[in-house]
């Protein structure tokens, strides 16, 4: 997925309110120091992004020109002070998603003639990120569950999720009830952090989701995750990341 506009850079001051962050306009890469320029810009993400909202750390941000917006500047991408690229805008997920499986880059999901996303279904009145179904071999249709993760904790590990997520027990639960009732679901792990080489539930922060995550493999929910390629112009899903169920593990 290419970035239909060229994205503007800034300093990270603080995030905040969930929705709102404040970056310095400064130009980093100029030899003599400038006025500092603050702007206030649209957070795309509900999570507690932890490690991805340190204080002096790049941010790439797209402009709307909308005039309905208050805070017409998103916050799209985040160089971190180790040099590893994230992408902050959540939304962006299923378009990555669906775009690698239109491309064949998910092997797990090749072989399927249509696709279609937040399609109604469940007893707890969800939408599935995405729909497959008309697949010549496979006459099951099947439902993806779509997480973007960015929580990375050292040792290239990433978890998920970075907060308490009751909507993401209620997606487990409806895709092993998909399961049972004869369809193909998958929970796939959308990696979003160019740090993060393997994935595993993070239940030192949700263990009710780690929990629930290892019951729908064990119910034949296929769990898979793909990182992604990210730069100031371009992000890819390009290959696939070993997820890690085994006993949870402890934090110090």
């Amino acid at each position: 997925m290419k970035f239909e506009q060229k994205l503007q850079s800034g300093l990270l001051i603080k995030r905040y309110k969930r929705f709102l962050a404040d970056i310095d306009l400064v130009d980093v890469s100029a030899d003599v120091a400038a006025p500092a320029k603050e702007l206030t810009i649209h957070c795309p993400n509900t999570g507690a992004m932890t490690g991805c909202n340190v204080p002096g750390s790049r941010v790439w941000f797209s402009a709307s020109d909308n005039p309905k917006r208050k805070y017409p500047n998103t916050w799209e991408l985040l160089e971190t002070p180790e040099g590893d690229w994230a992408c902050i805008n959540t939304a962006l997920a299923n378009t990555l998603v669906e775009e690698a499986i239109t491309n064949g880059v998910i092997a797990e999901l090749k072989g399927y003639e249509s696709l279609a996303r937040e399609v109604r279904y469940g007893e707890e009145k969800s939408r599935i990120d995405i729909l497959l179904s008309d697949n010549p071999e496979d006459p099951r249709a099947c439902y993806i569950e779509v997480k973007s993760v960015t929580l990375l904790t050292g040792n290239h590990l990433g978890m998920f999720p970075d907060a308490v997520s009751t909507r993401g027990q209620k997606h487990l639960r409806e895709l092993m009830t998909m399961v049972e009732l004869g369809h193909r679901a998958v929970l796939l792990f959308c990696v979003n952090h160019t740090g993060i080489e393997r994935v595993r539930p993070a239940d030192h922060i949700d263990p009710e989701y780690g929990q629930l995550l290892r019951q729908a493999a064990e119910s034949g929910v296929e769990i898979l995750a793909y990182g992604a390629d990210i730069s100031s112009t371009e992000i890819q899903l390009v290959r696939e990341i070993p997820v890690e169920l085994d006993d949870p593990v402890r934090l110090s």
